[in-house]
């Protein structure tokens, strides 16, 4: 099982419960619906990789996110993402009303950063991504359709959540494929104040 690292521990996630559509201007560059619901799909432990991939049987897309790792009914660990896409395959799914499984929750299709202590103020908490130091994609909380304060409370209606799983709280305008060798430095902010960074370098 793989896994990942909170406070210099480590935890096994049984899943990522990733939530999509959820700022307004990545669902128009994407061309989706404005969705009246919160858009849920999940991961398994398998998609969980410390490695960038650029191609897995297409080329990949590459989606920043702001992450929370779950623990006793509560968000007690924060860290940055990216959920890794065919975008493709994707559009052709889509377009038959199938299933986003083969395109979203393939092996290796979720990358990380460590995760710190979260102290629950989700106000002012913001994502910036770089690619190749050029800034690619900025987004914060506020943006957000759905909060993270209430994702727990509408998740609670239909899934359980068990100790460790990931919540990944969608992706900001500016998606874009991946390309072997390019480097990604990922920051995460409470207001102007940096929480952390990550870098990344696609294979």
């Amino acid at each position: 099982m793989n896994q990942i690292t909170l406070n210099e521990q480590l935890i096994t996630p049984s899943k990522i419960v990733c939530i999509g559509r959820n700022y307004v201007e990545h669902i128009k560059e994407l061309a989706n619906e404005m969705p009246e619901q919160m858009v849920v799909f999940n991961k398994p432990n398998s998609a969980i990789s410390k490695e960038l991939h650029a191609f897995q049987e297409e080329p990949l897309h590459y989606e920043a996110e702001i992450c929370f790792v779950h623990q006793q009914g509560k968000l007690t660990g924060i860290g940055l993402g990216l959920d890794l896409t065919k975008r493709a395959l994707q559009s052709a799914l889509k377009a038959k009303r199938l299933p986003w499984e083969r395109a979203k929750a393939f092996d290796g299709s979720a990358i990380f950063s460590e995760f710190i202590p979260f102290d629950g103020q989700f106000e002012g908490l913001s994502l910036k991504c770089f690619v190749n130091n050029e800034l690619r994609q900025a987004g914060n909380v506020e943006q957000m359709l759905f909060q993270p304060s209430s994702m727990l409370s509408e998740l609670a209606t239909f899934m359980s959540l068990a100790d460790g799983d990931i919540l990944m709280t969608g992706t900001p305008k500016g998606v874009g494929q991946v390309n072997s060798g390019d480097i990604f430095d990922c920051q995460l902010y409470s207001h102007d104040t940096l929480l952390l960074s990550v870098q990344w370098h696609a294979k």
